[in-house]
C-alpha cells in the first residue's frame, strides 16, 4: 500500500472509532467548558496563575492534557481489541510504515485540535476580564498559544507510545493520570529542581510569561518532546519485536 493510502486508512480509524473521536473532541469541548465556567466566576486570570495572567489564561490546559492522553491511548489500544492489529498488519505488512502512519495521524490530529483549543481558550477567557484582559500582542501570548497546542500533541504522543508497549489504554491512563495529578506535585516538593524535568512541568513552562524555573519556555517543551520521543521509540520496538 502507498503511504497516502495507509495514512488515509488510519484517519478513517480515528473518525470511525467512537472512543478515539470522542476523546479527541473532548480536548476542545472540555477546555472551552472549563474556561467559560472558571473565567465567568473567578474573573481574574492572575488569581488562577499565581500572579501570572498568561499562565492563568491557560488554566483549562490542565484538564485538556487528560483528554489528550486519553486520545493517544485509545487511538492505539483499539488496535489490540479483538485482534485488530493482525488485520492491520495483514493490510500493511511493513510494520515500520504502519507504525509511522499511526503515530503521524495521532500526532497531527492532536496538534490540529490542540492549536484550535489553545487559541479558543485564550480568547474566550480574556473576553470575561474587561480591563484586565491581555491580547495576542502581550509578550509571550502567541508563544503560549502555539506552545499549548504543541504540548497537547506531545502528551497524546507520549500516551500513544506507552500504549504500544503496554497494549492497554486502561493501564496507560491508570499510570499517567495519577502521575500528572498527584505524583508530579509530590515529587516536585521533594525533588526540587529535578522535578522541572518531568514531562508536564517541563512542557508547561511554555505557558508562563516569565518562567522562573531552571528551564526556559522552549527548552522545557523540548524536554517534554524527549519524553514523547522515548515513548514512541519504545512503542516502535514493541511493534517490531512482538507478535501481533
Amino acid at each position: 500500500m502507498s503511504v497516502t493510502a495507509v495514512l488515509h486508512s488510519e484517519w478513517i480509524k480515528i473518525r470511525s472509532i467512537r472512543a478515539c473521536l470522542g476523546s479527541l473532541l473532548s480536548v476542545f469541548v472540555a477546555t472551552l467548558a472549563i474556561t467559560l465556567l472558571v473565567f465567568a466566576t473567578v474573573g481574574q486570570a492572575g488569581k488562577l496563575g499565581g500572579g501570572d495572567p498568561l499562565f492563568g489564561a491557560f488554566y483549562a490546559i490542565n484538564f485538556a492534557q487528560i483528554a489528550a492522553l486519553a486520545f493517544g491511548a485509545t487511538a492505539v489500544s483499539s488496535e489490540y481489541a479483538n485482534g485488530a492489529l493482525r488485520i492491520s498488519l495483514s493490510a500493511v505488512p511493513v510494520r515500520g510504515l504502519f507504525y509511522a502512519a499511526k503515530t503521524a495521524v495521532v500526532v497531527c490530529s492532536a496538534l490540529a485540535v490542540g492549536l484550535v483549543t489553545a487559541f479558543a481558550a485564550f480568547f474566550t477567557g480574556q473576553a470575561f476580564l474587561g480591563e484586565d484582559a491581555i491580547g495576542p500582542g502581550e509578550p509571550g501570548a502567541l508563544r503560549a498559544c502555539f506552545g499549548a497546542g504543541l504540548y497537547l500533541a506531545l502528551m497524546a504522543s507520549f500516551a500513544a507510545g506507552l500504549t504500544f508497549v503496554l497494549r492497554s489504554a486502561v493501564a496507560v491512563l491508570s499510570l499517567l493520570v495519577p502521575f500528572l495529578l498527584i505524583v508530579s506535585f509530590v515529587v516536585g516538593d521533594l525533588a526540587g529542581d529535578a522535578a522541572a524535568y518531568l514531562p508536564d512541568r517541563a512542557g508547561q513552562q511554555i505557558l508562563h510569561q516569565h518562567p522562573d524555573g531552571v528551564l526556559g519556555p522552549w527548552t522545557g517543551l523540548a524536554v517534554t518532546a524527549l519524553w514523547a520521543t522515548a515513548a514512541l521509540l519504545a512503542g516502535w520496538w514493541a511493534v517490531h519485536r512482538r507478535d501481533a
